[in-house]
This record gives structure tokens, C-alpha cells and sequence, in this order.
């Protein structure tokens, strides 16, 4: 979960591009209450470099804070998405 000026900023395409290029999947989508969500597995590596390219955004983001925590892998992700926004 990243919390800040996220939204509207390219943050999401941000994140997927950061994870195509660490091998990822999972996916990403802007949040009614203005934060950011993604899911992503991976290598161990490869998740903790994204959750710093979560904390760093891009250029026109301001990362207040971003929340990480492990959950059970998918078996059928096999690729980045960015969705729609929840609810």
C-alpha cells in the first residue's frame, strides 16, 4: 500500500515498468482513498528492489509512506497488470 501525492502522477505505470524489468507479476491499481495497492512475487530480490521503487515513485510523486507485507503466491500470475481501481 503506498500513501502520498500517488495518484494521477503516472504511479502505476511507474510501478508496472519497474516490474516487467525485475521479472515480476502481480498487479497494481489506484484506490478510492487515494493510495496505490500492488501485489507482486517474485525472487525475494527482485520483490525487495520493487517495493524501493515503489518508496522512491516517479518524478512527479510524493511517497508519504508504503506499507509492504508478504502474501500466499498466485499460481496462474504470469504477468504485470495494471487494473481498475477497486470498488
Amino acid at each position: 500500500m503506498v500513501r502520498g501525492l500517488v495518484q494521477g502522477v503516472g504511479y502505476r505505470w511507474h510501478a508496472r515498468g519497474a516490474a516487467e524489468r525485475l521479472g515480476l507479476s502481480g498487479w497494481v491499481r489506484n484506490r478510492a482513498d487515494g493510495a496505490v495497492e500492488a501485489e507482486a512475487q517474485g525472487t525475494p530480490s527482485a520483490v525487495a528492489e520493487f517495493v524501493a521503487e515503489l518508496r522512491a515513485g516517479p518524478p512527479m510523486a510524493r511517497v508519504e509512506s508504503v506499507e509492504a507485507r508478504d502474501v500466499p503466491p498466485k499460481r496462474d500470475a504470469r504477468s504485470f497488470e495494471v487494473v481498475h481501481e477497486e470498488g
